[in-house]
C-alpha cells in the first residue's frame, strides 16, 4: 500500500504525497497499538498460544542473527576440514547404563489408555474453560510439546505410554483363545508412509487452522474418533504395520527419540540401555522413503506457519488489519494455503540445495536418493523449532496443567494437592525473564542447526565417500541452513498481530 501511495503521490502531486503519508502514519500506528495491546492482554492472562512474543522487541535481535549465522557457517568451515571418521567414532561411542530393563509396556499402556478415557471424559463433561480443563492442557502443552522435549532428551518414552499397544495386546490375546485371524488384513506397500504424512497434516490444520481447537468438547471427540480409528487398524492391519506407516504420533516421536542422550538396545534377547552423544543414533540411520521424506517437511514447515501466521509480514500480505481481526474461520481459505505454500517452499528449497550439491560435487543423479539420508539432518532443526517455538506455553500451560489434572472435572477435587496452584504468567513476562526466554530460544535454535550440519557432514561421506566431494556438496545445504536459522530468529523477534 505504502509503494502504491508513493507512486500515485508522483503522479498528482502534493495532496497524494501527504494522503500517503498519512496511511503510512497510520499503519505504524496501527502496528504499535497492536504490539502494545499483545504486551497488555498478556499481563493479564496466560498466553493460550506459544507465538505471543512481543516482549523480546527490546533486545538487540540483529546481532543475534548474524550470531547465529556465522555459527552455522563456522561449524560448516570446520567440519568441511574435519575428517568424517572421527565423527563416525564417535558416533558408536556407547557407555552402558543397564543390562536388562523391565517389560512394563503393556501395564504402562493400559495406565496411559486409562488416563486417556479420563481426560475425554473431562472433555465432553468438565469445563469449557480450556485452562481449567485438563484434555487441551494435556494434548497441546504436555504430550504436543513437554513429551516431544523428553523424547528429544531421554528416548522413546511414547513407545511406554503408547495408549493403544495394551489395548491391542489384550484384544489379540483374546483373538487367539477365539482363534480369530489376526490381523486380518495388510497394508498395500504401494501407500508406504503417506498415511501418515497426511495425518499430519490434518493434525497441522486442526491445531492451526480450526477456528477453535482448545474447545474441551469438540477436543474430546476428535481425540477419541481417532482412537478409535487407530485402534481399528492396528487389529485389521497389525499394530506394527499401522505404527510404522500410518500412525503420526509414533512415526513423529520415533524420529525425534533419534535425537536422545539414551539408546535402548538389545543384549541376549533382553532390552538395554546406554548413554550416546546427540544425535549420534542419525550416524547410522538408512535412508528413508520419499513419504519419510514428506513427513519431516510437513512437520518443519508446520511449525514455522505457525510462527509466521501471526506476524505483520503475513497479515499484511492477505490484508488483514491487526486491529480488526476477523477471527479464524474467516482466516481458514488463507491459512490453508499459506500452510500449504510454506512446506511447498520448504520442500523445494531443500530439494533444490541437494540438487545443486550433487551437480556441484558430481555425485549420484538422483536427488531422491540423497533426500532420503541427507533429510535426517533436518530432524534436530525439526526439534529445535518445536521447543523454541512452544517454550513460552510450556512455561505456562504447563502451570495451568498442574492445577487441571488435580480437578479433571471442575467440581472441587484436589487428587494431586495441586488443585489450588497458583499460575504464575509473569515468568514469560519482564525484561529479565524476556531475555532469558529469548536467549534459551535462539540458543536451541542456533544449536539445532549447527548438530544439522554436523550430521549432515557425516551422512554427505556415506553418500559420496570423498572428503572433497562431501564438503562441496554441503554447500548448498549449508546456505540453506544459514538462511533457516535467521528466518527463525526473525520468527521469534518480531511481534505477533493475533
Amino acid at each position: 500500500m505504502v509503494g502504491i501511495g508513493f507512486a500515485l503521490g508522483t503522479c498528482k502531486g502534493s495532496l497524494n504525497r501527504h494522503s500517503s503519508r498519512m496511511r503510512r502514519l497510520k499503519l505504524h500506528v496501527s502496528r504499535a497499538c497492536a504490539t502494545a495491546a499483545n504486551l497488555a492482554l498478556a499481563s493479564t492472562e496466560a498466553l493460550a498460544h506459544a507465538s505471543e512474543r512481543g516482549h523480546v522487541l527490546l533486545l538487540p535481535t540483529q546481532y543475534y542473527w548474524l550470531g547465529g549465522a556465522l555459527a552455522v557457517l563456522v561449524t560448516f568451515l570446520i567440519s568441511a576440514f574435519v575428517p568424517a571418521e572421527p565423527l563416525e567414532r564417535a558416533a558408536q561411542w556407547r557407555i552402558p547404563l543397564a543390562r536388562s530393563l523391565p517389560r512394563l509396556n503393556v501395564l504402562t499402556s493400559l495406565l496411559s489408555f486409562a488416563v486417556f478415557l479420563l481426560l475425554v471424559a473431562a472433555g465432553f463433561v468438565g469445563s469449557r474453560d480450556p485452562l481449567s480443563n485438563p484434555l487441551p492442557l494435556v494434548i497441546w502443552t504436555l504430550l504436543w510439546v513437554g513429551l516431544t522435549v523428553l523424547q528429544g532428551l531421554f528416548g522413546n518414552i511414547w513407545a511406554w505410554i503408547n495408549p493403544w499397544y495394551g489395548p491391542w495386546w489384550l484384544a489379540v490375546r483374546l483373538g487367539r483363545r477365539l482363534e480369530w485371524d489376526m490381523p486380518p488384513f495388510r497394508l498395500p506397500a504401494r501407500l508406504g508412509g503417506w498415511p501418515a504424512v497426511a495425518l499430519l497434516f490434518l493434525f497441522s490444520l486442526f491445531g492451526l487452522i480450526s477456528p477453535a481447537p482448545d474447545d474441551p468438547a469438540q477436543l474430546a471427540l476428535v481425540a477419541l474418533c481417532y482412537w478409535l480409528f487407530t485402534f481399528a487398524g492396528m487389529l485389521a492391519f497389525g499394530f506394527r504395520a499401522w505404527s510404522e506407516r500410518v500412525e503420526f504420533l509414533t512415526v513423529f516421536f520415533g524420529l525425534v527419540a533419534r535425537l536422545s542422550l539414551l539408546e535402548r538396545v538389545r543384549t541376549n534377547g533382553r532390552p538395554a540401555l546406554s548413554a550416546c552423544l546427540p544425535a549420534a543414533k542419525l550416524a547410522s540411520v538408512k535412508p528413508l522413503s520419499l513419504s519419510g521424506v514428506a513427513f519431516l517437511l510437513v512437520a518443519l514447515g508446520s511449525v514455522s506457519f505457525d510462527g509466521f501466521m501471526r506476524t505483520f509480514t503475513w497479515l499484511g500480505a492477505i490484508g488483514v488489519n491487526p486491529l480488526e481481526y476477523p477471527g479464524r474461520t474467516a482466516l481458514i481459505p488463507s491459512s490453508t494455503f499459506g500452510l500449504v505454500l510454506m512446506i511447498a517452499a520448504l520442500a523445494a528449497s531443500f530439494f533444490a540445495a541437494l540438487a545443486l550439491g550433487n551437480l556441484l560435487a558430481g555425485g549420484p543423479r538422483e536427488v531422491r536418493k540423497t533426500a532420503g539420508l541427507m533429510i535426517w539432518s533436518i530432524v534436530p532443526i525439526a526439534l529445535a523449532y518445536h521447543v523454541a517455538h512452544y517454550v513460552t506455553a510450556l512455561l505456562v500451560n504447563g502451570q495451568y496443567a498442574l492445577a487441571a489434572v488435580s480437578d479433571p472435572f471442575s467440581n472441587g477435587w484436589n487428587l494431586f494437592g495441586t488443585a489450588g496452584y497458583h499460575v504464575s504468567a509473569g515468568i514469560v513476562l519482564g525484561a529479565e525473564s524476556a531475555r532469558i526466554i529469548w536467549n534459551l530460544q535462539a540458543g536451541v535454535i542456533i544449536g539445532g542447526h549447527m548438530l544439522a550440519v554436523i550430521i549432515a557432514h557425516v551422512l554427505a561421506h556415506r553418500i559420496y565417500g570423498s572428503a572433497r566431494q562431501s564438503a562441496v556438496s554441503q554447500i548448498p545445504l549449508a546456505l540453506l541452513m544459514i538462511c533457516y536459522t535467521v528466518f527463525g530468529l526473525w520468527l521469534l523477534s518480531t511481534p505477533a498481530g493475533a
